[in-house]
């Protein structure tokens, strides 16, 4: 346990409601053999103020380098059974009377943990993959492309429980329904508009945006035509959607009046002004600086371009715990505000495609109603399957069943549905992924080393006693005659 004085070449168990950053940084500086953090089936039986804190500790967490390997582990009746017993052993170790102390040292079971895991290598072959699909629209051959981007891969401080059901399974979500009401307007003549519609869901998102990187690349500097070098009017980034009562729109350079992207601006008010003005909407605006090693929004690929950009997200600043945490669970996903969120995206995006503004129409105006509404049950289904599952980037290949899923969704609603992938560079690579990311860690029952040497004395005790009793047993033989022996009767 973490309250004992002694943790060197110990394995630390801590549940995740007695988690501490003092309590780990003490088993760090005593070299503790391993750390194993427990945390529960269900987090949404935790208290909020334990997830905050937890939240707010990941960060330190992943950039804390240490020779002490850290396990995480979800808890089980076993694993609940071993934490008890070991939390009463260190209990015990309180105890005033030194006797019992020994005593109970010698008596209580201990535990050895071996994982059956070899040592991590790197990957060196693994495939990030990226999908498009797009809407193409109707009026001439030079039209200007609206791009729509949200990344699927999720972040954490343990792989296998980054289920990143806010970020950014709720932007994937928006996406997928936003191609969903479009391609129905795009299948009518009427509704058919002037612009091209491209929509991509890039891996690597949590990795400085690589998969967005070379999917720029290869349309920009390795392709002759692509709809990116035609006319692009601009890129919207869906990031974190999933809850909260404010929205915002972060740019890298705000838009000129006139422009493309200043009239999504524009729509963005107009529709949260007049249809839902409880939610709170604001432009945060934030240069790119190239000298961090990490890009803060997925836009800010977009920017380095020269294409114009957006990422619209509820929250108001990158450095967000919320947005790289194994603690981004389903419940952090409110379906009403979901709903919302799309429902106003899609009214602007449609009013700046079909121009309504211009045209005098009213901002009141609801286009997405009745057969056509944002459809809540879908986003419920998306978001629940989505959520259900690890997306860590390490853990998504090519062929794994949530990119294949993924491409048929898009696939049903959309045309030219594509892949692409991109590995590292093996002499400058910019990401380095490690398998062993998942081991079996065995529990064996022991007795501490005391117990051997209190069964030596035992057992060294009674080879004496017989010792005595084989050199002295002319004399034990008569005192034990003489105790049997039957006493004369008195007359």
């Amino acid at each position: 346990m973490a309250d004992e004085y002694v943790l060197s070449r110990r394995c630390v168990l801590m549940r995740l409601a007695d988690f501490s950053y003092e309590k780990y940084q003490k088993a760090l500086r005593q070299s503790a053999g391993a750390v194993v953090l427990v945390l529960p089936t269900n987090m949404s039986t935790l208290p909020q103020d334990i997830v905050q804190q937890f939240m707010e500790l990941e960060p330190e967490l992943l950039a804390t380098e240490t020779i002490v390997p850290v396990y995480f582990a979800l808890e089980d009746d076993e694993l609940l059974s071993i934490y008890t017993q070991t939390q009463d052993s260190s209990t015990s170790q309180g105890s005033s009377s030194a006797a019992e102390v020994l005593l109970h040292s010698a008596t209580a079971n201990g535990f050895q943990m071996v994982t059956s895991g070899a040592q991590s290598k790197a990957v060196t072959d693994w495939a990030i993959t990226s999908l498009e699909g797009r809407l193409t629209g109707v009026g001439g051959e030079d039209l200007p492309t609206i791009v729509l981007v949200a990344h699927y891969d999720s972040f954490g401080v343990a792989p296998w429980l980054s289920y990143g059901a806010d970020s950014n399974g709720s932007g994937v979500a928006v996406l997928l329904e936003l191609a969903r009401l479009f391609s129905r307007l795009y299948s009518h003549k009427r509704t058919h508009a002037g612009y091209n519609l491209l929509f991509f869901l890039s891996g690597g998102g949590k990795f400085n945006y690589q998969g967005t990187k070379r999917w720029l690349e290869d349309n920009l500097d390795h392709t002759e035509s692509s709809l990116l070098q035609d006319n692009v009017a601009f890129v919207l980034c869906l990031d974190t959607l999933g809850n909260g009562d404010s929205l915002h729109l972060h740019v890298s350079k705000p838009p000129k009046e006139g422009s493309p992207q200043h009239a999504l601006l524009r729509e963005l008010q107009m529709v949260n002004t007049f249809q839902y003005p409880d939610l709170k909407f604001s432009m945060v605006h934030k240069k790119i600086n190239l000298a961090d090693d990490t890009l803060a929004w997925e836009h800010e690929r977009f920017g380095i371009r020269r294409l114009p950009a957006f990422t619209l997200s509820r929250l108001d600043s990158h450095r967000s715990v919320a947005r790289n945490s194994i603690m981004d669970m389903r419940p952090h996903v409110d379906l009403k505000k979901l709903s919302r969120n799309t429902k106003l995206i899609a009214e602007a995006l449609a009013r700046v495609i079909y121009n309504l503004t211009e045209k005098g129409t009213n901002g009141d105006l609801e286009i997405f109603t009745e057969q056509m509404q944002v459809q809540e049950d879908q986003l419920t289904s998306l978001i629940d399957w989505l959520a259900s599952q690890p997306r860590a980037a390490q853990l998504v290949d090519k062929d794994s069943s949530v990119v294949s899923t993924l491409e048929y969704y898009m696939g049903h609603y959309l045309k030219d549905v594509k892949r692409h992938f991109v590995k590292a560079d093996k002499r400058d690579p910019e990401f380095v992924f490690y398998d062993q990311l998942k081991q079996t860690m065995n529990a064996y029952r022991v007795k501490p080393a005391v117990f051997d040497l209190l069964l030596a004395l035992c057992i060294a005790a009674y080879l004496g006693l017989v010792y005595l009793a084989v050199q002295h047993f002319g004399v034990l033989y008569s005192i034990l005659r003489r105790l049997t022996a039957p006493r004369a009767k008195q007359h």
